[in-house]
């Protein structure tokens, strides 16, 4: 559903089943679009028109894909959801039939259930690309692409790499976009870290080591993921408290050094300081969080003008 016949991307709705050649057609791509500056837009999309569709809450994700379209020359709508016709008890289908015949060219779709980019892409018209800003547990694209572009810039290679992920494993779409891409590019060693009640059942069947321990998780790794709790998709007891969590698996300085020296620390955001990570670690020296806030607007803009290269043409290219 992703690829176009020419094999080009269509949607960007899961790494699951890409190329490592096209995740690092979308690295390279975004590394151009770095150069572009919020004054001098780039007219790859010029005439587009591009629908942010935000059926959940987001800053950074909804703020870097209006700032994308825009230096990418489209116009952009964003619905309020809170005021749409969804609220009023229309379905997700009809809400989407009628948006299709506004003559737009691209949705960008967040949506609390799983799958809900999936089925918008199979019943929009073949002219709409769907990007998947974040469907419930399942996936999370492009901020696993900022992240692999952020990496990439630090380290260089993938393939020495010991990347860990650690925090709530078992809600996280972003976890295991990440994972599928760590893993797609060959990455050395992915461990995701966590207690047993925040690891999914089976999930060493992606390719990754598990550790309880945290510990033993951070020793010699060249890259630190942390994520948040998602206290919002949590269904009972799964954690004493967070201090407690804190004392167990919260990012200090004394903790980081068990990692290498030169290992850099990542987040996705939103940042729980005190509960995942120490201040002092955030906005230390090693953090390159916001680094990952700004390569996000040329990821977006690479899968942007990717997407939709069949109908731009060779400016897309």
């Amino acid at each position: 559903m992703q690829l176009a016949k020419d094999g080009q991307l269509k949607h960007f709705l899961t790494i699951e089943g890409l190329s490592p050649l096209l995740l690092e057609e979308i690295l390279d791509r975004a590394e151009q679009f770095l150069s572009v500056k919020s004054q001098n837009k780039s007219p790859v999309l010029r005439g587009k028109t591009v629908m942010n569709l935000f059926f959940e809450n987001s800053t950074r994700t909804r703020t870097t894909f209006e700032l994308a379209a825009q230096r990418l020359s489209a116009d952009i709508v964003s619905l309020d959801i809170r005021n749409s016709s969804t609220s009023k008890g229309e379905s997700l289908l009809d809400t989407i039939r009628n948006l299709s015949a506004m003559n737009c060219d691209m949705f960008i779709v967040r949506h609390q259930s799983s799958g809900a980019a999936h089925f918008i892409a199979k019943h929009c018209p073949p002219h709409i690309s769907v990007l998947n800003a974040g469907d419930g547990h399942h996936a999370h694209p492009t901020q696993a692409m900022l992240d692999m572009l952020t990496i990439r810039q630090y380290k260089k290679d993938f393939q020495p790499l010991k990347v860990g992920i650690i925090g709530d494993i078992l809600h996280s779409r972003v976890a295991r976009s990440q994972i599928h891409a760590l893993t797609t590019l060959c990455t050395g060693e992915v461990r995701v870290i966590a207690p047993r009640t925040l690891i999914p059942i089976g999930i060493e069947h992606m390719g990754v080591n598990v550790f309880n321990n945290m510990e033993e998780g951070l020793d010699d790794l060249d890259v630190v993921i942390m994520l948040r709790l998602q206290k919002e998709r949590m269904q009972g007891a799964l954690l004493p408290s967070e201090k407690e969590y804190f004392s167990l698996y919260g990012l200090t300085e004394e903790r980081l050094k068990l990692a290498k020296s030169d290992a850099i620390v990542m987040h996705p955001g939103p940042v729980n300081r005190g509960v995942e990570i120490d201040s002092r670690v955030a906005d230390g020296p090693q953090s390159v969080i916001l680094k990952q806030v700004n390569n996000g607007i040329a990821i977006r803009m690479a899968v942007m003008a990717m997407t939709m290269s069949g109908q731009t043409g060779e400016l897309a290219r």
